[in-house]
Order: structure tokens, then sequence, then C-alpha cells
């Protein structure tokens, strides 16, 4: 057999560990172990196994998902998710469907210091869905806005998206995570957008809150503070050079941790969780990262990427036409598959083709974090919308999903805004230099 035709077994092979339950990490790095050795030898194979688990997690790059996360986990347990809904709260929930726009608010806020989707969503869900249940919004929109929204967190840095794309792309982590900002703020604004034309071609779907006095607005503001220090201290510090991705996020998981302490919202309890929760995801980020790296020198050696770098730059369609394929096929593919894991797979063999187009691997990184931010509330596997039946037990599956519907459309006119109208996403990276 060639070695492509053994290359496209190893992914069917991959995509059948994947439906039967095997861990990704460990999926990527059997199937990229076996391949390598059938196209070189066992020895290499091995050598190459070694090799690239011991990279990976003794890299200095990746110290920075740690950091992140760990800063994430700190804000949840000092309690700023449920001050960053309150002050939203104030500010909107006068509104008809003010709890959803609050909601929206909160997670763009929170994903700011968060980097996970489904830990925005968690997070949020928790504060946000007992009030608009108590203010008799319907559930398709409760759950489709946490659902939805709860995606920010991939979008607006930190992400943990961009960190994983970034080391695998060999891009600045840094300029992924500015690059992040504009459209993460467009997309909070999109879903507003669909909240608002929501409820006015359906009233009674969500009820006005509470009025609020301009005084309570304002004093309000206070819950968000500790939000825009972390943000601006860790993303203003890396746009002004001040200090790199990785410093960064030890910055931000210290201000986390001084905050909480300050306050005195952050327990021995709470600590230990964060530590908890950290350890747990940074593990398996980074073990999906080091099989990602495996199965990456299987592609390699089969030639599959090169091959199809070399078809799609010959296809007689211009480089928009086949770049809105290959979203297409990252849309397909995150309705059956975890973003992380789509993003492993398929980055060592898409990469090369956007290279040999001539795209900006900065902003195809922000179209692809947007694509699969869609796939994390897309069913069959929207891994959001079970987070939030996780947190809504009497809610049923199928509502969220048909909740998140009107949020899909607005993922998609984003999509669409970044296409034609690239600078949105490039304009703040060029600023900062390389």
């Amino acid at each position: 057999m060639t070695p492509e035709i053994i290359g496209l077994i190893g992914v069917g092979v991959l995509l059948a560990l994947f439906v039967i339950g095997v861990p990704v990490g460990f999926a990527m790095a059997i199937v990229g172990l076996a391949g390598f050795s059938i196209l070189v030898n066992p020895s290499a194979g091995f050598s190459m196994l070694v090799r690239d688990f011991f990279d990976t997690f003794s890299s200095y790059n990746l110290t920075v998902i740690p950091f992140f996360m760990f800063m994430g986990a700190l804000a949840y347990s000092a309690g700023m998710s449920r001050r960053l809904y309150d002050a939203s709260y104030k500010i909107f929930g006068g509104m008809k469907g003010g709890l959803a726009l609050a909601t929206i608010a909160g997670c763009a806020g929170f994903a700011a210091i968060c980097g996970s989707t489904s830990a925005t969503a968690a997070a949020m869900g928790r504060v946000a869905l007992p009030e608009m249940k108590r203010y008799n919004y319907d559930d398709r929109l409760a759950t489709g806005v946490v659902a939805s929204a709860g995606s920010l967190g991939i979008m607006i840095p930190p992400s943990s998206i961009f960190i994983v794309y970034g080391i695998m792309t060999e891009q600045s982590i840094g300029q992924l995570f500015i690059a992040g900002v504009l459209p993460g703020i467009m997309l909070a604004l999109l879903f507003s957008v669909a909240v608002l034309l929501w409820c006015r071609l359906k009233p009674s779907i969500a009820p006005a809150g509470q009025p609020t006095t301009m005084k309570e607005k304002f004093l309000g503001l206070a819950g968000v503070l500790e939000m825009v220090v972390l943000f601006v201290l860790v993303i203003g510090g890396m746009f002004l050079g001040w200090f790199s991705a990785m410093q960064a996020g030890a910055i931000g998981a210290f201000g986390a941790l001084a905050l909480g302490l300050a306050r005195r919202t952050l327990n021995w309890e709470g600590f230990k969780y964060a530590v908890k929760d950290t350890l747990k995801i940074t593990c398996q980020v980074m073990v999906i990262v080091a099989g990602a790296f495996v199965f990456g020198h299987f592609m390699a050696v089969s030639r599959i990427p090169m091959e199809l770098a070399g078809w799609v730059g010959n296809l007689p369609l211009p480089p928009l036409a086949i770049m809105g394929v290959i979203i297409l096929m990252y849309l397909a593919g995150g309705c059956f598959m975890d973003s992380l894991a789509m993003i492993s797979l398929t980055i060592p063999i898409i990469f090369p083709v956007v290279k040999a187009l001539g795209f900006d691997p900065i902003w195809f990184g922000v179209i692809i974090v947007l694509v699969v931010e869609m796939g994390v509330i897309t069913p069959p596997v929207g891994i959001n919308a079970f987070v939030v039946k996780g947190v809504a037990r009497e809610v049923r599956l199928e509502t969220i999903f048909r909740g998140v519907w009107p949020f899909l459309a607005s993922m998609a006119v984003a999509a669409i805004i970044l296409l034609f109208v690239p600078q949105i996403a490039t304009v703040l990276p060029g600023m900062t230099g390389p």
C-alpha cells in the first residue's frame, strides 16, 4: 500500500476509536505510533512517541495552559462570576429580555478571565438560570443563551483553543489572544441583537425584570471592576509588549489569587477546588497536544497534508471559495467531535493548505475558533448544551438545542463578516508587531 492509503486508513481507525470512547489524546497517540511504525520502522516510532510526549510535558510554551486555567478557576472560586452577573443584571435586568442580555455580558466578562466554554457556561448557568426562571423566561431562551454565550470562553482571550492552535502552528499565542478581542466583542453584540429580535417577535418569551435606578446601575459597575483589572493587566500587558503570554498567565493567576484573598471571598476549600480543576484540565489538554504531535508526524510521513495542499491549490476556485469549503468541513466535523479534538486532528492536515493559499495564520486561527465555537452548541455533541442540562436538570435536552439556533445564526453572520472583513481580527495584532 502507498503511504497515502495507509494515512487514510489511519484517519478511519482514529475516528472509530473516537466513536468507541477512547480518550482523544491516547487515540491519536496510538494511531500515530502504529502508522509511523508501519511507514518508517517500529524503533523510530517508539523513539518518536517518547520524544513527543517528553517535549510536550517539558515545553515552556505550554506553561501558559495551567496559568490561565488556574486564573479562571480561582476567579470562579472567588465568586467573580456571581458578581459579574449581578452587575450585568442591575444594568440590563429591567429591559424586556434584559436578563438574557445580562447573561451575555456576564459570560463575555467571565470569558475574559476563564478561557473555557464549559466552565463559562457552568459558572454563569448556576447564577443566571434561577433568575430567568424566577421571571418566567421561556426555557428555550434561558438555556439557549447560557449555552451559546458560554462559548465566548474560547474566543475572548485567554482561550485554550488559541493556545493549542498557536503551539501546533508555531504562531504567537499573544497575538492570537489579541486577535480574538474584537471578534469576541462583535459576537457578544450579535448575540444581544438575536435576543432583542427574538423578544420583539415573541414578547412573552422574556418578561422584563425588576427595574433599577441609575444610582444602582452605577454602583453595580463595581462588580465588573475585578474582571476589568485582570483583563487590562493580562491582555493590555501583552498588547503593550510588557510581558509574554506565559508571563501574562502567571501574572493573571497571581492577580486572581490576590483579589480573592483581598476580598476574603476565596477560602481554603475554594483554593483546593481551583488547584484540582486546573490539574485535571491541564493534564487533559497536554495529553491531547502530545497525541496530536504524534499523529501529526504520522500524517507528515504519509504525505496526505502535502498531497491535499497541492490538490486544493490546483482547484479552479478562488481562495475565498476554498476557505468556505474548509469552514463547512469544520462545521460538519464540529457536530460530531469535541472542539479540541477537532483542532488537534485537522490542523496538521489543513494548515499547510491555508498557508499555500496565502491566508493570514492569525486570521485563520480566529476563523477556526469561531467555527469550533459553533460546534460546542450544535447537536448531537454540543458539549455546552450538556453542561447546561446538568445545571437545569428539569429542562429537556431537545429544548436547549432548540434555543441555540438564533445564536448559531449570529455566529454564521460573524463568520461571514470575518471572511470579508478580516481586518477585524488582524488590526490589533498588526498594531503590536511580531
